[in-house]
């Protein structure tokens, strides 16, 4: 399948509880939008949602730091591999290009990418940016009521959106498409 949106998928290693099957769903919806994946390349939810996308046939790029071997092997999806010399290089590896940006449970790292890609969607350019699942949308009512994520007249934040499964997450790429609700 021939795409011309790129996809960044922040997800776990660990994955949380039930929400393997969402992540695969999740990369189902994805390719089925036309949207090629970019994920850490590991395994837990990253690998569910790269078998989702690449039952479709999409690209599954894994974005990863150069002289880690330690981080082990990517998963049997993995179609591409980005080598990025530094974190922020990573980061902007995924970000720079994408054309929207999923997230789910995860740890620390993924915590990290999400903040990144919230920060980047309301600082450097206009990102979709989708939490997915209990996991990301407990994280988002915690950062709102703590105030670490508010919405202001210079920082908008009509680019986020929660959902809890992956057919809401369908029906908002096909809004998407349609060039429907604010991204």
């Amino acid at each position: 399948m021939s795409t011309d949106l790129t996809a960044a998928l922040f997800a776990g290693v660990v994955p949380p509880d039930g929400e393997e099957p969402l992540a695969e769903a999740a990369g189902a919806a994805l390719a089925r939008a036309g949207y090629g994946l970019k994920h850490g390349g590991y395994n837990g939810l990253m690998e569910a949602a790269a078998r989702g996308a690449a039952h479709h046939g999409v690209p599954v790029t894994a974005v990863t730091l150069a002289d880690r071997p330690d981080w082990g092997a990517f998963n049997p999806h993995v179609t591409t591999t980005v080598y990025a010399p530094t974190m922020g290089a990573r980061l902007h590896a995924y970000l720079d290009d994408a054309d929207l940006v999923v997230a789910m449970g995860g740890g620390v790292g993924t915590l990290h990418e999400l903040t990144a890609a919230l920060y980047y969607a309301t600082t450097i350019r206009s990102l979709p940016v989708r939490l997915l699942g209990p996991t990301a949308c407990r994280l988002s009512a915690f950062l709102r009521a703590q105030g670490w994520l508010t919405e202001s007249p210079t920082r908008p934040l009509g680019f986020l959106r929660e959902f809890p499964d992956a057919e809401a997450l369908a029906a908002d790429l096909a809004a998407l498409d349609a060039g429907g609700p604010e991204q």
